[in-house]
This record gives C-alpha cells, sequence and structure tokens, in this order.
C-alpha cells in the first residue's frame, strides 16, 4: 500500500509540473490542464501497482513511463499549430517526458522511500 500511495502522489507533484511547463507559453482550457494532470497521476498509480518484472526499476519506470504517455500524446495531435512547436514535436515531447517522469516516479519511490517492487 505505501508503494501505491507514494507512487501516486509522485505522479500528482509531476502531474502539476507537467502542467506548469505546458500552459508556459499560454493559458491552458480546463480540460486540457485535468487531463495532463490526471495521466501523471494514472502513470503513477500504474507505477505503484504494476508487478511487471524488468529485472530494474529505472527500466520499470521509463516503460511504464511510454506506456501511459502514448494516450496524452496522441491527444497531443490536437494541439492548435504553433510554428514554433508542431504537432509531432508535441508527441515526442510528451511521451520522452513521460518516460523521464516514470523513472522518477520509480526513483523517488523505489529508492528514496524503499518500497520496492514486490
Amino acid at each position: 500500500m505505501k508503494r501505491i500511495i507514494i507512487a501516486t502522489l509522485s505522479g500528482l507533484v509531476f502531474g502539476f509540473v507537467c502542467y506548469r511547463m505546458a500552459s508556459s507559453s499560454g493559458e491552458l482550457a480546463c480540460p486540457v490542464g485535468l487531463e495532463i494532470i490526471l495521466s501523471r497521476v494514472l502513470m503513477g498509480f500504474a507505477i505503484g501497482i504494476s508487478s511487471l518484472n524488468l529485472k530494474h526499476w529505472a527500466l520499470h519506470g521509463l516503460v511504464m513511463g511510454l506506456i501511459f504517455s502514448i494516450p496524452l500524446a496522441i491527444s497531443g495531435l490536437m494541439a492548435p499549430e504553433n510554428p514554433q512547436f508542431t504537432p509531432v514535436m508535441m508527441v515526442v515531447s510528451t511521451i520522452v517526458m513521460g518516460m523521464i517522469y516514470g523513472i522518477l516516479i520509480e526513483l523517488i519511490t523505489s529508492l528514496i522511500f524503499k518500497a520496492k517492487q514486490k
């Protein structure tokens, strides 16, 4: 239970970090902001409950971050056109940042709080 709570709360924190980064270039619609935050919370929860045995905590976080960032990345294709940040860049950056958040969530959960995967 400790692992699930820590990973989910870490996902919430990174959801707000992700939201802040996404809104740095302008105001986001409320549903978009909720989608960003909740997708990262869901990623944290999934990391917390996952029993995938990938031999190393970092690989587990990376894979889970990739899997749970794909839906958010696809919705990023609907973002308004911006010459400095194309939809393809939005997809790639969302997936890469999701993998980084996954590793960080797993690092916080497994190493800092010592709530190892069982």
